[in-house]
């Protein structure tokens, strides 16, 4: 019963996955609930790419979301761009009915908007690029604005579509920097995680509490699995920026397209853009989907594998029919995530799929 075999001289090429729900007294990690060998190792590496004094995982993206909401209370003001993921404004909205926090809608891409956010807001929430459309809004004018009016107020950058490698919230003054790393940094479509990035220490233990008495943690094989994609993710996001880039050249010159989306890339705040855009399409997307061979359907994107959805039944399913206009959502928006296929055999694939128009 008590014949166990230690791993302290085994010397393996890779972490192994520590698969245990408790640990000695002497251990610093106590109990996987607080923290894992592997857990840790992953929030080290994200520092490191996002230059941040503390890392929090969690199990998904949303759950990072639900854990900022979690510094709200009743008669505060929470600020969010509605150019966001439909489940995360949907989450936004279910929480400050239930909690009685003011949530207030200003689209940020007008730059106007920003003088409007009130001196009280506690809380400010987007994300740059915006999903969808790929608009960029100003992490700096934003964070200067609203510090001047209150300097406690909690600046909340969704970082999760510009990665680290293209863009570093923290450091242009946002107060929290989080993740779905079920995209870009799993990159497979096998693993869920989330993550918060902060440089407050403040902030950084309560996220930490939240995560313990919530049991919010990523568990050890899921943060595992992360830390292996992130060692190709440099590779994976420079080949699907270039397919990236190709592919909008190409939607361009198409008759079928009414008008493609991709962000600015202004090299001070967006230093570059990896692997999905948005585009109008003229005609049926049902038929243009099922006329698709290497394009696949469904929820998946930024993975190695190419996807089509139409965010109007899809990521913004949960959002009700006005609230898509109000942002200007549409059935025929088409959103794509290019993988590493050639993309000659993407343009190909597209070609026949628009033929059938």
């Amino acid at each position: 019963m008590h014949l166990r075999e230690d791993d302290a001289g085994a010397h393996p090429a890779v972490t192994p996955i520590y698969q245990a729900s408790a640990f000695e007294a002497d251990s610093p990690y106590f109990y996987s609930r607080k923290n894992n060998p592997n857990v840790a190792e992953l929030e080290k590496v994200l520092k490191i790419l996002e230059g941040a004094r503390h890392a929090i995982a969690v199990t998904c993206g949303m759950s990072a979301i639900y854990m900022t909401l979690e510094l709200l209370r009743s008669g505060d003001t929470l600020i969010v761009n509605p150019f966001i993921y439909g489940c995360s404004y949907r989450l936004l909205q279910r929480i400050s009915q239930r909690r009685g926090f003011k949530l207030v809608d200003l689209d940020f891409s007008e730059e106007s908007n920003i003088e409007k956010i009130p001196a009280e807001t506690k809380m400010v929430f987007f994300e740059t690029p915006t999903n969808p459309f790929l608009k960029t809004i100003s992490i700096e004018k934003i964070s200067q604005h609203v510090k001047k009016k209150n300097p406690n107020a909690v600046i909340v950058v969704d970082n999760t579509w510009a990665t680290p490698l293209f863009q570093h919230p923290l450091e242009l003054g946002a107060d929290v920097s989080l993740h779905s790393g079920t995209k870009y940094f799993s990159g497979h479509s096998d693993v869920m995680n989330g993550v918060l990035l902060t440089n407050r220490e403040d902030l950084a233990e309560e996220f930490q509490e939240t995560r313990f008495y919530g049991g919010l943690i990523l568990s050890p094989e899921n943060a595992w699995l992360t830390r292996r994609s992130l060692q190709t993710l440099e590779i994976r996001l420079k080949q699907q920026q270039n397919t990236c880039a190709e592919m909008r050249d190409f939607l361009i010159q198409q008759s079928q397209v009414e008008k493609v989306y991709y962000p600015e890339i202004d090299g001070h705040q967006l230093k570059g853009y990896a692997g999905i855009l948005f585009f109008e399409l003229k005609g049926s997307y049902q038929k243009f989907m099922q006329a698709l061979k290497i394009f696949k359907t469904g929820t998946a994107m930024a993975c190695v594998t190419s996807m089509v959805a139409q965010p109007w039944s899809g990521s913004h399913a949960s959002m009700t029919a006005e609230e898509k206009k109000q942002i200007n959502l549409g059935e025929n928006l088409v959103r794509l995530s290019f993988g590493l296929e050639n993309p000659d055999d993407l343009k190909n694939d597209l070609l026949d799929a628009f033929r059938v128009l």
